[in-house]
């Protein structure tokens, strides 16, 4: 029978010294569910990988395939980017409930659910769009379809940081999350290699109706095959192993997420201003690299403008997860990490921006935006893994809150650019306003930032 020596409390776990059978010795026990071990956390990483590459690839195929479907249906460019921001108005309503619910019962349990509804969503879109014959019928029928893709969507991300806040260590979250985050830029590339291809020979309805069975399928793997497993263990079983009296390793229960005071740290804001102005620069580059090519350069392949951006974005993505976690490691304050990564994202975004208008070659402009696009891949090792920083118990929560104020430039910027666009008919205007507005951001977060637990 084993007994508890000493113990000392922590912000995750309980240190133990166990004495079993007269032997002593030390172990930890997870006070909010224990870390995933080596195999289970390679086990997440592939299948929430999978599950942002397909996330994106249903997000993305909209913008792949406006032009076709705006040619077709006879809208103009403010009704395209109508139908493009449309997804933002959903994806924001969704944000904070998807984190307050992964915080109370598990992302584990969210993310199939949500998984299940955006990938039929993304199957039936090309039956919905032919449900009316009158062009503003089908309009508003595409925008409705979008609007709930955005909302089933929403749940994604939040979950997903609510899991790894929970499962993983502080020095190992940055690289695994920007893994895993990476995987939206996969989707993309998979949209825009694949997806172009099967437009061009088979239309722009069929690749809808192939990534959302692909969807469908990835939601009922990690649903069966892996989310079951990881649910039917428990910090029971492992005491259990231990014989340790199961009164002295209760689960801390959860508390409230203490919004007053959050209000009051500009800390917080600076991670909400931040995390604005970088979607706001990555969601019109997102939205319409495919339309300024086409219009631009309209002899180009779309498979290679469609690829390139997203093929240097993943490398980056990863390295900085990895640069950001060995930095860490090796004594840098999380802060300067944070503020390290930001930097470039931000900075790096505004100045490449800023270069497309002195880039006039087709080889000129792919290059330079696809480094636009890179640059956004540091955005994963500094704000967007930061709400684990500040506040590791309501990461989910607090992410929810922070990708809502991002999702906001998703309808609101990517809508103003399609009526900048339709009015000057100058794309260098839509790119220097995004330039300044990522400027904003990094003045925001470098000042006020900080990697530090606040609550």
């Amino acid at each position: 029978m084993a007994t508890v020596v000493t113990d000392r409390d922590d912000e995750y776990f309980k240190e133990c010294k166990v004495e079993v059978a007269g032997k002593k010795t030390r172990t930890h026990v997870n006070l909010d569910g224990v870390f995933w071990t080596n195999s289970e956390k390679n086990q997440w990483l592939v299948g929430l990988f999978i599950g942002t590459a397909m996330l994106y690839s249903a997000r993305t195929l909209m913008p792949l395939c406006v032009v076709p479907l705006s040619e077709e249906m006879g809208w103009d460019k403010t009704e395209s980017g109508t139908v493009l921001s449309a997804f933002f108005w959903g994806y924001t309503m969704t944000q904070f409930l998807g984190g307050y619910l992964s915080d109370r019962i598990g992302g584990e349990l969210v993310l199939p659910v949500a998984a299940c509804v955006w990938s039929l969503i993304t199957f039936w879109t090309p039956q919905l769009a032919y449900l009316s014959t009158d062009k503003h019928n089908s309009l508003y029928i595409v925008v409705l379809s979008r609007v709930l893709l955005g909302i089933s969507q929403g749940f994604h991300f939040p979950g997903m940081t609510s899991i790894i806040s929970r499962k993983v260590s502080e020095h190992q979250r940055s690289f695994l999350f920007s893994v895993v985050a990476s995987g939206s830029h996969f989707g993309t590339l998979i949209v825009g290699s694949m997806g172009s291809v099967l437009m061009d020979y088979f239309g722009w309805s069929v690749p809808f109706y192939i990534i959302g069975l692909i969807g469908l399928s990835w939601m009922l793997l990690m649903r069966y095959m892996l989310m079951a497993k990881q649910r039917s263990r428990s910090v029971v079983s492992h005491k259990e192993s231990l014989s340790l009296d199961n009164d002295k390793f209760k689960p801390e229960p959860r508390t409230s997420v203490p919004w007053v005071y959050l209000f009051t740290k500009p800390a917080f804001w600076s991670i909400l201003v931040g995390h604005f102005c970088e979607n706001n620069a990555f969601f019109i580059l997102l939205s319409w690299i495919p339309t300024y090519f086409h219009e631009n350069f309209p002899t180009a392949k779309g498979w290679v403008f469609n690829v390139v951006p997203w093929v240097v974005t993943i490398p980056s993505s990863i390295g900085s997860g990895w640069l950001a976690d060995k930095m860490i490691t090796k004594g840098y304050s999380v802060t300067f990490v944070r503020k390290t990564m930001e930097t470039v994202a931000l900075c790096g975004t505004a100045f490449f921006l800023f270069m497309i208008s002195y880039a006039s070659s087709y080889t000129s402009c792919l290059i330079v935006m696809a480094l636009a696009v890179a640059c956004c891949g540091f955005h994963n090792s500094g704000i967007f893994v930061n709400p684990q920083d500040i506040a590791p118990k309501h990461a989910g929560s607090i992410f929810g809150i922070m990708n809502m104020a991002g999702a906001i430039p998703g309808f609101v910027g990517v809508y103003i650019a399609g009526h900048i666009l339709e009015v000057t008919k100058s794309w260098n205007a839509v790119f220097s306003q995004t330039a300044v507005i990522c400027l904003v951001g990094w003045a925001a977060f470098t000042l006020f930032g900080t990697g530090k637990k606040i609550v």
